[in-house]
Parts: C-alpha cells; structure tokens; sequence
C-alpha cells in the first residue's frame, strides 16, 4: 500500500506543477495581448494620461510582472478571482451564478453520449464489415466532423422549431422546467461527443476480439457472453481514456452550444468576455477550465489501477 500511498502522492504533486505552469502561461497572455493593456481596457476611444495612469494603478499593471503574476495568484488560491471589467462584480460571483447551469448540461451530454456511444461502438465491432458496422461508422464520422454549432442550428431548427418538440430559448423553471429546456442542448453537444466516443470504442473491441485469447475461449466452448464480458474488460482501459479525453471536447462544445441556444452558461460568459476585453473572466475562465482538464486527467489515470488489477499489483509492489 506504501507504492500505492507514492504514486497517488506523486500524481497530485505533477497535478499541481502542471497546474502552476498553467497558471503562469495563463497570466503571461494578458502581456502577448497586441498594444497597451490599459489602452485595451479603456477601449477604442483615446484616453487622457491621467486616465491611463488610474488603471494602471487600479490594476496594478505599472508594477514588474512577476509580482503581479504573484499578486494575482495569492488572489486565486485565496478565492479572489479579480473584479469584472464589464460588470464590475467579482469574477468568482458571477462564475458561481452560471456555473451550475454549464455544469447540468455537462452532465446531461456526457451522461447521453455515453449511455448510447458505447454500446452502439459494442454493436459495430462485433458486426465488423457488415453494412450495419458501415452505416454506423459513416454516421460517427460525419458526427465528428460536424461543427457544433451547425449541429445546434440544425437541431434547434428541426425540433424546435419546425417539430415544437422542444422549447426554442430559455431555461426553464423548476428541476423538471430545467432540464426539459437543457434537453435539446445537451442532445447536440451529445450528438459530436458520442461520435468520437463510437469510434474508439469500436476500436478497442475490434482489437480485443482478434486477439489469440478470444479464439482459444471460444474454442473451449465458452458462453459468447463470457467472452464478450473478458473482451469488454480488457477494452476498459481504452474506452475510459476516451470519455476523459472528451472532457476538451465538452469545454469547447459547451461554449458553441450555449451561444447557439441562448443559454447564460459559462461558455457564453466567455464569449462575452473576449468579445469586451474582460482579462480578468478570461483568465478565471481558462484557469478553471485547465483544472477540469488537469483534474479528469487525475481520476481517469487513478480509475486504471481499479480497472485493470496488474496496473494495481504494479503499482504496490513499486
């Protein structure tokens, strides 16, 4: 347990490097950004002197950049995110207000895809080379090549407007109003999502049911159902390496999607916010996306030692 007791320690301490590092490339955009910072949050209209000389001050920006990285970092693992240029709220506020509506649809598309996608990839690799294996594949791939947006714009069209299956805008009222609006949402984020998740699930089945050890299980006479469950074993660690891989999936979806349907999310928020110049949302915003990623990242690589137990046995005895 002490290897076991290492490697999980080892892992959070290259989450929180890998965080850091994140956190200064985060910050050093705000300098790559064309022309002067201050001018950029005054806007377009020429400013006095004594304009600029306030905002540099307010914000700091006439001091080195280390200690403003520093200064805006203490700020972060303290929970001060910044104030909103736009809004003139905290940044943690309103990233609080709109992320529970970003986190439902989420949920709601991961949840969707998986549910479908993996048996649907299940179905095509056993049926490898049929025409039921080539539709399926043909549809993934025009799934992963259709731009979200355009899978918004085509699915709000059809069933909400032409259909009125769904409602067209809005979010809804209650728990069952909510999630009744975020439906047709999470529907068309679901829809690219699952196609990616099709396409290497059929590929990790399809590798697994050539391999030697299925022929000699069937050779024995097993049940196909005990065969199917070793393969789908075996086919675990590579499937749920694909559902944390299309968490960057989700985060740039959720932003077309939310923007396409009207929802005040976080993507929208973002959107807003490079669209105003609003630094301090932007760099809140790609912080917290980062430790998402960085975060699934984590779960997936500490859910492979309970998939596959030699990983485990690894592991330990280190």
């Amino acid at each position: 347990m002490k290897g076991l007791a290492w490697y999980v320690v080892r892992r959070l301490l290259a989450t929180f490097l890998l965080l850091l590092v994140l956190s200064f490339l985060i910050f050093s955009l705000l300098y790559l950004a064309p022309g002067d910072i201050a001018r950029n949050l005054l806007g377009a209209k020429a400013a006095p002197p004594e304009a600029l000389e306030a905002v540099r001050s307010q914000y700091h920006l006439n001091e080195p950049f280390l200690a403003q990285y520093w200064r805006w970092l203490s700020g972060v693992l303290g929970g001060d995110l910044g104030t909103s240029i736009r809004t003139g709220l905290p940044v943690a506020e309103e990233i609080g207000s709109r992320a529970g509506l970003t986190l439902r649809l989420v949920i709601m598309a991961f949840v969707i895809a998986a549910a479908i996608s993996i048996p649907v990839g299940v179905l095509a690799a056993r049926r490898r080379g049929s025409w039921l294996d080539r539709s399926l594949v043909s549809t993934a791939v025009v799934g992963v090549s259709a731009p979200g947006f355009a899978v918004g714009l085509l699915f709000l069209f059809v069933f909400a407007v032409t259909l009125r299956w769904f409602p067209v805008y809005g979010t809804g009222e209650g728990f069952w109003g909510q999630l009744w609006h975020l439906t047709l949402p999470a529907l068309a984020l679901a829809f690219g999502l699952g196609a990616l998740v099709v396409q290497l699930t059929r590929a990790a089945v399809v590798r697994e049911l050539e391999s030697d050890y299925v022929t000699f299980q069937r050779s024995r006479g097993l049940p196909e159902r005990r065969v199917l469950a070793t393969v789908l074993r075996n086919a675990a660690i590579p499937i749920v390496t694909s559902l944390g891989l299309t968490v960057t999936y989700l985060v740039g979806g959720t932003i077309l999607v939310e923007v396409v349907f009207g929802l005040p999310g976080l993507g929208t928020q973002l959107q807003q916010a490079v669209l105003f110049k609003d630094f301090p949302v932007v760099q809140a915003l790609t912080l917290l996306v980062g430790l998402i990623v960085c975060l699934v990242s984590l779960a997936v690589d500490l859910l492979y030692l309970l998939i596959d137990p030699r990983m485990l046995r690894k592991v330990v005895s280190a």
